[in-house]
C-alpha cells in the first residue's frame, strides 16, 4: 500500500492507510505500507517502507517523497500480489510505472480533490485553470490505468466517470474508522476545562487551517450565534494567521478557541466535548472528520455540497446550509439543540461506516484486479516498436 503522507502526518489518507492495514491484518493479510520518511528515526514505524521524502513548508509534518528514486527495486523484491495506491500524486506515479513494468495488478484510491486547492497553490503563478486542465490531464491517465478504483462517494465517483469515462472499474468504497474509540460515552469534561468552556455550548470544527477549507465562513456564522456558543477550532494549517486575524478584528476572540495540534489519542475526547460538529470545506470526498464526529453521537452542520450532502441529512444525523453565515449559524443551532433521535441518528450513520464494514468489498476489489491483471497479454518488444512505428507513420 503506497501513500503520499502517513504517520505522524495527521489526514484522512493517513487514517485510511491505518485502518485499511489494521482491518486486513486482522483477516490474514500481509499489508506492507511504502511512505515518504519522516526524517528522523523515533517517527518512523516498524515494518514500514520508507522513501526519500523533504518537508512541505506551507504544511509543517507533511513529508513529499522523491521522485525518481533508486528504492524502486524494493516493490521488486517484495513480489506483492497487488498495489494499492492511496496517493495520487508522486507515489500514485510510482505505483503505475512500477505496476506496468513487472506486470502487477494495480488499484488506486481517489482521496483527495486537489484541483479544488489550485486557486490556492496553483505552481509556477500559472491560471489555476490551465494547471486544473494539466491536473485531470495526469489524473486520467493514473485512473484509466489503473485495474480498479476506489471512490469513497457515489458523487465523487460520478465526477470521476464524467472526468475519466474509460475506468476499468470502479467502486465506491468509503473509509473506515474505529467505532469503538469514537464513541457517544467517552467523557470529554477534562477537555472542556482544559479550553475553560465549563458551561458553555461547544460546536467543533476538526481538519487542517487551510485556505480551501473554507473556515472563514464558520468564522462569519458566530457572530449570528447565541453568546454562550463556542467554536473551536482543532488542527493547524497555512491559514492560521489569516484566521486568527479575522477571529480579532471581528471582536470574536471570546468566541472563538484554536486548540491548535492536538495528540491523535486525544481526538476523541475533544468531539466528546462538543455539542455538535461543524464543516463548510467543498474540498471533501468523504469528510472522515464528519463520520467520527456522528461517531460520537454529535449532530453536523455541513455545507450543501458534493460528498458531504450525501451523508448528512437534515432532521436524522445533522443539518445542511448553503454557503451563507446566517444559513451557517442557523445549521449549528439546530445540531447543538438537536434531541436525542437526531443524535442516535448520527451514531447509526457512524456505524455503517466502521472500520471493517467495508473490508470484504476490498478484498474482493483485490481479487477481481488480479484476476484481470493475470489474463492481460504484454505485447512483444518488437510488436510495441510496430505499434510506435504504425502511430508515426501518418506524421511522415
Amino acid at each position: 500500500m503506497t501513500t503520499d503522507s502517513y504517520l505522524p502526518s495527521p489526514g484522512g489518507v493517513v487514517t485510511a492507510v491505518v485502518n485499511a492495514k489494521k482491518a486486513l491484518e486482522d483477516r490474514g493479510h500481509e499489508v506492507i505500507v511504502i511512505a515518504p520518511d519522516p526524517g528522523k528515526e523515533e517517527l518512523r514505524e516498524e515494518g514500514t517502507i520508507y522513501f526519500p521524502a523533504w518537508e512541505c513548508r506551507p504544511y509543517p509534518g507533511y513529508f513529499v517523497p522523491i521522485y525518481p528514486s533508486n528504492k524502486m527495486d524494493v516493490i521488486k523484491k517484495l513480489k506483492p500480489d497487488i498495489i494499492h495506491s492511496q496517493g495520487q500524486l508522486i507515489m500514485g506515479l510510482r505505483s503505475m510505472v512500477v505496476c506496468r513494468n513487472l506486470n502487477l495488478p494495480f488499484v488506486v484510491s481517489f482521496n483527495t480533490m486537489h484541483t479544488e486547492a489550485l486557486q490556492y497553490y496553483s505552481p509556477f503563478n500559472l491560471d489555476s485553470h490551465v494547471t486544473e486542465d494539466l491536473v485531470w490531464f495526469y489524473f486520467r491517465t493514473l485512473l484509466q490505468r489503473a485495474d480498479a478504483v476506489i471512490t469513497l462517494t457515489d458523487s465523487i465517483g460520478e465526477e470521476l466517470k464524467r472526468r475519466a469515462p474509460h475506468i476499468k472499474r470502479m467502486e465506491t468504497i468509503p473509509i473506515g474508522i474505529d467505532t469503538k474509540r469514537f464513541n457517544p460515552e467517552v467523557d470529554g469534561s477534562i477537555i472542556k476545562s482544559r479550553l475553560g468552556l465549563d458551561g458553555k455550548k461547544v460546536v467543533i470544527h476538526v481538519g487542517r487551517l487551510s485556505h480551501e477549507k473554507n473556515i472563514g465562513l464558520i468564522i462569519d456564522s458566530m457572530k449570528h450565534v447565541d453568546d454562550q456558543t463556542i467554536l473551536v477550532l482543532v488542527g493547524g494549517g497555512p491559514a492560521e494567521d489569516k484566521l486568527r486575524k479575522k477571529v480579532r478584528t471581528m471582536g470574536l476572540s471570546d468566541k472563538v478557541v484554536f486548540a491548535g495540534y492536538i495528540p491523535s489519542e486525544e481526538l476523541n475526547l475533544y468531539y466528546a466535548a462538543a455539542d455538535a460538529f461543524v464543516i463548510a470545506s467543498k474540498f471533501e470526498t468523504q469528510g472522515l472528520v464528519v463520520i467520527e464526529a456522528m461517531a460520537c453521537g454529535l449532530p453536523v452542520a455541513a455545507i450543501n455540497y458534493r460528498a458531504l450532502k450525501e451523508t448528512v441529512k437534515n432532521d436524522v444525523n445533522g443539518r445542511l446550509f448553503e454557503d451563507d453565515a446566517r444559513s451557517c449559524a442557523d445549521a449549528i443551532m439546530t445540531c447543538i439543540n438537536a434531541d436525542e433521535r437526531v443524535r442516535r441518528g448520527a451514531r447509526e450513520t457512524a456505524e455503517n461506516h466502521s472500520i471493517y464494514a467495508n473490508t470484504d468489498r476490498l478484498i474482493e476489489l483485490y481479487e477481481y484486479a488480479i484476476e484481470c491483471n493475470s489474463k492481460k497479454t504484454r505485447p512483444s518488444y518488437y510488436k510495441r516498436l510496430q505499434n510506435v512505428y504504425d502511430y508515426l507513420s501518418p506524421l511522415k
